[in-house]
């Protein structure tokens, strides 16, 4: 039987996986027969938008949790493909902070130049994984949605690369269903439009809370109020805006929080995170993670310690997205291919611990940064991956963090250096705070202007 790859899922990781394949390809080696399932009607994963909400059109849950008017929160800079800039892609430089149609033109245009699509096998939703002991081989059972069909094909490896984050963690408080107004998990989120001239309470401090909430203050919220389960963000927020400690229950349209203070507020956003959800992977191949830097269970942060064969892409926490993803696929492409060679289960097991072990020693937002800009560079060691200054984005990121504490609605107006061309991105021709059309049109339609270094 012809040697067999299947990947799950043609978002930024499963492209990924197919570059990295056609990379090697291109340069004379024999690569396996590869299938891609994607359950979407085209790539991209989570940078396609859709208006749906809940169930698909064929009654498979919906895996996007885009939103409208959703600009990067990270400069363009830090996640930039090590062999496709994007001033190749646009033919000029560009902001370093592109709305989500911008940013997905660009993964796009890297794809576009492959003949890797013809591998994607699209409206496919992947409904059953099994590995047999006996064969070495894995089943994959599919619904092919338009036909509503089954059907099972074997492979040699399997590579999950559905991401983690399109099924929500929703808690439960105290009264929600009796709460008069909307109360939906940010996964649900479409358009700030709506909380125009709204009270509004989101459940959360991390990215999603923050950058939902100064969306719908720039798309005129009447106010915000973030509620934390241990600590504020603490940024400097507009006078309309709130912090308190963990909400404790509602009554009416009232919200109660832990230090006895309340709120009247019209709605609700669950800004609290997704699970690592793996609904068709048996208990002994399911990867049981919480969200963190390095997920106990993967070698490499990539292959499965229960079955190596099984791998997983992009299942991290991440302050690198695009690229890392990159050097994962390469990583893994090449163990697959027999160029890196794995070691035994205790070694594997040994060097998973040391990397588990040297993430808790993580204290704060910077070492995490250089925590994962390690474990990058750990990942590149041994593959042909383009070079890229892994530590010069790391020093990028070191800035937008002070960036960001220094004005949380104004950080994205400022401009960083490509560390592959050298050059400074040029300013937007409008303030993030006033540019309300995140279309590309409207984002490349003018002349930029120079802008000047970030520090």
């Amino acid at each position: 039987m012809t040697f067999r790859v299947a990947i799950l899922g043609a978002g930024p990781s499963g492209l990924a996986q197919l570059r990295a394949f056609e990379a090697a390809q291109r340069d004379g080696a024999d690569i396996p027969e590869i299938v891609c399932y994607e359950k979407q009607s085209n790539w991209g994963g989570m940078w396609n938008y859709t208006w749906r909400t809940g169930l698909d059109a064929y009654g498979e849950p919906v895996h996007g949790s885009m939103y409208r008017y959703l600009w990067s929160n990270g400069p363009k800079e830090c996640l930039e493909f090590a062999d496709y800039s994007f001033e190749e892609h646009f033919g000029r430089p560009i902001a370093s902070y592109p709305p989500r149609a911008v940013l997905r033109d660009y993964i796009m245009g890297r794809v576009a130049k492959s003949n890797m699509r013809q591998h994607i096998r699209f409206n496919t939703a992947v409904h059953w994984v099994e590995y047999d002991e006996d064969t070495g081989k894995f089943s994959v059972t599919v619904r092919d949605l338009k036909q509503d069909a089954l059907s099972t094909e074997a492979f040699d490896h399997v590579i999950v690369a559905t991401g983690h984050f399109s099924t929500p963690n929703a808690p439960y408080f105290e009264g929600l269903e009796q709460f008069p107004g909307r109360v939906l998990h940010a996964h649900d989120f479409r358009d700030a439009c709506e909380f125009q001239g709204k009270d509004l309470l989101l459940i959360g401090s991390s990215y999603s809370a923050e950058d939902i909430g100064t969306q719908c203050h720039k798309y005129g919220a009447k106010s915000v109020t973030f509620s934390y389960r241990s600590k504020p963000m603490g940024f400097d927020w507009p006078a309309s805006f709130a912090e308190v400690p963990l909400l404790t229950g509602v009554e009416g349209k009232t919200a109660h929080f832990k230090d006895g203070t309340r709120k009247t507020v019209d709605a609700i956003i669950l800004c609290t995170g997704y699970q690592h959800h793996f609904p068709f992977l048996p208990n002994e191949l399911s990867l049981n993670t919480h969200n963190r830097l390095y997920p106990e269970g993967l070698y490499k942060g990539i292959a499965s310690l229960a079955n190596p064969k099984l791998f997983f892409l992009g299942m991290q926490d991440q302050y690198y997205t695009f690229n890392m993803f990159d050097a994962q696929a390469w990583y893994a492409r090449d163990l697959i291919l027999n160029r890196i060679k794995l070691p035994t289960n205790d070694a594997m097991l040994a060097d998973t611990q040391k990397w588990v072990a040297r993430e808790e020693q993580v204290a704060n937002p910077f070492e995490a940064i250089d925590f994962q800009a390690a474990y990058i560079l750990n990942l590149l060691e041994p593959t042909d991956y383009p070079p890229f200054d892994v530590t010069g984005v790391a020093d990028i990121f070191k800035e937008w963090e002070h960036h960001k504490e220094a004005d949380i609605l104004g950080y994205r107006n400022k401009s960083y250096r490509s560390t592959l061309t050298g050059t400074l991105a040029p300013a937007h021709h409008t303030p993030w705070m006033s540019a309300m059309d995140d279309s590309l049109e409207a984002f490349l339609q003018e002349e930029q202007v120079p802008s000047t270094d970030p520090a």
